[in-house]
């Protein structure tokens, strides 16, 4: 019994010896671990620090760098300025050569072949049509963004075909600029060149309004023009109703007369519809060929109504109407009734639409008679007899 007893307080130490190094050792481990994390937020503390400090410092230095690029940016537009104003102060001082340097930034690609046939005013031939196709190296396709949200433009553009364009190259005092231009409305009676729309001008720069059709990349398709083909635009600008149209404008009575231009018929002859779909079908094999070409039409019914509108206004020069003809009474059987024409002569009138030669007579009546149309042959525009 009394070994057991010793047996028993021997073991008892032992296990509170045991207890007592265990416990030292878990504290040692928690003592470690301790420091181990002072350790860690320490060494995070100063990784912070000096980040901070980095960041501090590129910061700095974007600041330094921004400041620098204003300071430049603030250098060159007061250079560009000065600049301007030099070009400007040597514009002026050079009288025989104040001008401004202009390049047109598209060309008209339009129904109306020459001069002739092409609407005095825009918007009066509805089906007139027109494709403005810009140049991409100086008008990227990106500035026509949104023009196709308005209804309408306008358009400033160049009169190219005027015969009197040397004049532009000349002295003023040898250029014999005519003050007084021929009005049509007024029968040939002459008014101030600033009182008409005439294209003979000091600036031969003409302004138009369009319906905008479609915007396609750099192209551009209007209708009711007045545009001949080829003619150079400088600028478009969306037509605003609530600026651009003026209630309550005035103008002078001889501008209010609409009927002295006005048509009383048009009729086309029965060999008109074969050769209209003979020049059809031979203007459609050629487009087929030539991919790239721009197709203003979709039919010849919708090209023979174009004439049609075309012809509604007399688009005869002032000399060609009010020359004196020579008339002759025809009388022609209809039924039971008899009608009388008077023919102006036989003169016969040429209309170029869509590279076609539309050939027409006018009666003593104002009728238009529409005869034949062909391909159009030569690039003059001209009345036979």
């Amino acid at each position: 019994m009394r070994l057991r007893k010793r047996m028993v307080v021997a073991t008892s130490g032992l296990s509170r010896s045991l207890f007592f190094m265990a416990e030292a050792k878990l504290l040692t481990v928690s003592i470690a671990l301790t420091a181990l994390t002072a350790l860690a937020a320490a060494i995070g503390v100063g990784f912070w620090r000096r980040k901070t400090r980095a960041d501090e410092e590129k910061i700095r230095e974007l600041e330094k760098s921004l400041k620098a690029a204003l300071q430049n940016c603030s250098a060159e537009r007061q250079g560009r300025i000065r600049a301007q104003q030099a070009l400007r102060k040597v514009a002026k001082s050079n009288d025989s050569n104040n001008s401004y340097p202009l390049a047109p930034i598209a060309i008209t690609r339009s129904c109306f072949s020459t001069r002739n046939g092409t609407p005095r005013q825009p918007l009066i031939v509805p089906l007139a049509r027109a494709c403005l196709v810009f140049d991409p190296t100086r008008v990227p396709p990106a500035s026509l963004e949104g023009l196709e949200g308005y209804s309408h433009c306008w358009i400033i553009y160049v009169f190219h075909l005027n015969t009197d364009l040397d004049k532009l190259w000349k002295d003023p005092s040898r250029s014999k600029f005519k003050a007084k231009v021929r009005v049509p409305r007024l029968k040939g009676e002459r008014m101030g060149v600033f009182a008409t729309r005439s294209p003979h001008r000091p600036c031969p720069i003409g302004l138009t309004v369009a319906k905008v059709d479609a915007v396609d990349g750099n192209k551009v398709f209007i209708s009711g023009v007045d545009l001949v083909d080829g003619t150079p635009i400088l600028d478009i600008k969306p037509y605003l109703p609530y600026c651009d149209s003026i209630p309550g404008a005035v103008v002078p009575d001889w501008v209010k007369v609409d009927n002295l231009l006005a048509i009383t018929s048009v009729n086309f002859s029965h060999d008109f519809s074969a050769s209209l779909n003979h020049c059809w079908s031979r203007k459609m094999e050629k487009k087929k060929k030539k991919k790239n070409e721009i197709s203003l039409y979709t039919s010849q019914t919708e090209f023979q109504n174009l004439i049609q509108q075309v012809l509604s206004w007399d688009i005869r020069s002032v000399s060609q109407r009010i020359r004196p003809h020579i008339t002759e009474n025809v009388m022609l059987e209809d039924d039971d009734s008899q009608k009388e024409l008077h023919i102006l002569d036989d003169i016969v009138y040429h209309l170029m639409l869509e590279g076609l030669d539309i050939s027409y007579k006018i009666d003593y009546g104002g009728n238009v008679h529409v005869e034949k149309i062909e391909p159009f042959q030569t690039e003059e525009t001209y009345a036979t007899s």
